[in-house]
């Protein structure tokens, strides 16, 4: 029990051989089988070597070296940026905005027309006249700098919502990581209640202990296989969770790199407070300010009316004559001046003014909690690790030997175990409390602003 105790939270469980000639018994029977196979196959090897797969057959040493290859945190993060739906929309949005930008620096087009004055042949008039707009008052100007300004708009949302991915996704590996640490706790506590049965049982039948004691245990042996089922399902549910931030149904990889005890680093308010102007949030609603502005001005300059110059010929049948046409029309602004959508205009753009106050304080207040959240979480942590854990270990220890010598009954060996296996717990779940805090903060101020905020590997 003292060995199965000492191969605790490793991630593998290595049973001994019961007796050393069992070592010896395989090698004699491992050189006996590999004298029958070179004995059996000495054609072979003078033929030559057997062929290799099939061409479109995978070696399953292949297919095996795929599966265990590590996924690090920065690869997953450049898979969900390339494979997210999410993000593919976002870029296509932001490309169907250079439409916007090229039909704003378009030119209006010109107006072919012809008219015919009387039907009769001989005294038949017909015009042909081409009329040319010209706009005024920098339509053209202001029409392209608001469809510019939506074209910012569209990448300034691309980039929030990729510092969101990433975000997300470093918040999904490391529940993964602390998944998987959770689920080989299960597996040690499993491992170690069953070991504990099956003493309580000797026991029991030497009749040192009461069969109350054996009951209790396999209790407890129950409760922890249960623990164990809803582990692995968790650390499946997490698993199926990051996959679908990559975009992919399938699970291409299984093992992933570095460890949940990886701790982010905690920078402090001070350093964190000049990155808020520059993050996606006040980014996006700055940038709504200078299109609203673009689009007052777009529709003051609707108030200038434009000219529309005209140049023709007329050909009278009746005096066999052509006839020169010059024109000039200019729209009167007397009922239309355009005050209804200037008003809406400005009324928007101070709008855009008061959600930007708006984003800069809330933004100040969330990485504020984020800060103190992380900073919180990393000491309970440290606290976690450097005190409650060695001392949970040393009084189960301690109850361990104790029971094995008859000085303690089951119960208290029980109650030191879940003490121990709780303090674990609680130690894996502020692990993931602190990667998803960090991930928070990174996601308010933009991917890559702080760097070491999420401990990636490589």
């Amino acid at each position: 029990m003292k060995s199965l105790e000492n191969r605790m939270f490793k991630g593998t469980y290595l049973q001994e051989m019961p007796h050393a000639w069992r070592g010896g018994r395989k090698i004699k029977l491992a050189a006996g089988a590999a004298a029958i196979w070179l004995s059996a196959s000495g054609g072979a090897f003078s033929q030559g070597l057997p062929p290799g797969p099939a061409v479109g057959e995978r070696a399953p040493q292949s297919a095996a070296a795929a599966a265990a290859e590590p996924l690090s945190l920065a690869k997953a993060i450049e898979l969900a940026l390339e494979g997210n739906p999410e993000v593919a929309a976002a870029k296509r949005q932001w490309e169907a905005t250079e439409g916007q930008v090229l039909q704003g620096r378009s030119r209006p087009n010109p107006e072919l027309a012809y008219s015919l004055e009387d039907t009769r042949s001989k005294t038949r008039t017909q015009s042909w006249q081409l009329n040319l707009p010209v706009e005024l008052g920098g339509k053209r100007a202001a029409r392209t700098k608001a469809a510019e300004k939506t074209r910012e708009q569209a990448q300034a949302q691309l980039a929030e919502l990729q510092a969101t991915v990433r975000a997300n996704v470093a918040a999904a590996y490391f529940d993964v990581l602390t998944a998987q640490e959770r689920l080989v706790l299960a597996r040690d506590s499993a491992a170690l209640a069953k070991s504990s049965t099956d003493t309580v049982s000797k026991r029991v039948a030497a009749g040192k202990v009461s069969p109350v004691e054996e009951s209790k245990a396999r209790v407890a042996e129950a409760g922890v296989r249960v623990e164990l089922a809803q582990a692995a399902s968790e650390q499946r549910n997490a698993l199926s969770r990051l996959f679908a931030l990559l975009g992919r149904i399938d699970a291409p990889y299984t093992v992933l790199e570095g460890k949940a005890e990886n701790l982010p680093s905690v920078p402090s308010l001070a350093d964190l407070q000049p990155l808020i102007s520059s993050a996606p949030g006040v980014v996006l609603a700055r940038i709504e300010v200078d299109r609203r502005e673009a689009l007052t001005a777009l529709e003051l300059s609707k108030r200038v009316p434009d000219v529309t110059v005209s140049v023709g010929m007329q050909r009278s049948n009746e005096t066999q004559r052509n006839v020169l046409l010059f024109g000039v029309s200019v729209p009167l602004p007397i009922f239309d001046r355009n005050q209804g959508n200037l008003l809406e205009a400005l009324k928007l753009e101070d709008k855009a003014r008061d959600e930007l106050q708006a984003a800069s304080v809330r933004l100040h207040s969330e990485v504020a909690q984020g800060q103190e959240r992380l900073s919180t979480i990393t000491a309970e942590v440290q606290s976690l690790q450097q005190d409650v854990l060695p001392g949970a270990k040393s009084a189960y220890d301690a109850a361990t030997i104790g029971f094995e010598n008859g000085k303690f009954n089951f119960l208290e060996v029980l109650d030191a175990q879940r003490t121990y296996f709780t303090a674990k717990s609680q130690y894996l779940k502020a692990l993931g409390e602190a990667h998803r805090a960090a991930a928070d903060i990174d996601r308010l101020l933009g991917a890559s602003m702080v760097p070491g905020l999420i401990a990636t590997q490589h």
